[in-house]
């Protein structure tokens, strides 16, 4: 019978130093979050993603956007303490019952910044999702070094990968099996809400 992985229940911790302030450290992962996340490697969609989108609220949505207007829901802002917090469900491609939950600190060190990212939940997951603990190590490690502007083998590791799926002609089947699937948003929508926030 098959059995959730016995380090399940222990945190992903993850660090990387910066030499910014708190405040443009904090301001980079969450506002410019979708300048330096590496979606190539690190998304469904792949080659597809138009963007990557972290609304800086809390209660705001981080998704994939693909050039066809397909969207796929990453998770969601729990908490956002500028410069010192910011913390988000990421659920990817699972269920959002199997959702970790993020949290990232910004501390003020003599030469910048440390940055410390740790991912819990993991014992609470269905065991498919919780025996991804491990890839998620190394996806957090080469996030956080494409936030630091760091070269990173893992990260190249993950564009190999995706460069296969796509050789391989997986990608459409990943992105069906993928959960987190968003309704596609229309351009006359999308006019009439922003109309809307805009008036007086």
């Amino acid at each position: 019978m098959s059995r959730a992985p016995e380090d399940a229940a222990v945190p992903i911790r993850r660090s990387v130093s910066v030499s910014w302030s708190p405040d443009v450290a904090f301001q980079r992962f969450t506002s410019d979050f979708g300048k330096w996340w590496p979606s190539y490697g690190h998304s469904i969609g792949g080659k597809r993603v138009r963007q990557i989108v972290f609304e800086a609220r809390v209660g705001g949505l981080i998704y994939e956007e693909h050039h066809d207007g397909t969207r796929f829901l990453w998770g969601q802002v729990t908490a956002l303490e500028p410069p010192r917090r910011v913390a988000f469900s990421h659920r990817a491609s699972h269920a959002e019952s199997d959702a970790q939950d993020v949290e990232v600190t910004f501390v003020a060190e003599q030469s910048g910044t440390r940055v410390e990212l740790v991912s819990r939940g993991w014992e609470k997951m269905s065991i498919k999702a919780a025996k991804a603990r491990r890839g998620y190590g190394m996806t957090w490690s080469a996030a956080l070094d494409a936030y630091a502007g760091k070269p990173s083998s893992v990260r190249l590791l993950f564009i190999v990968m995706s460069t296969m799926i796509d050789l391989l002609g997986q990608r459409g089947p990943f992105m069906r099996h993928s959960l987190g699937r968003m309704p596609v948003q229309r351009k006359s929508q999308s006019l009439s809400r922003r109309e809307h926030s805009e008036a007086p």
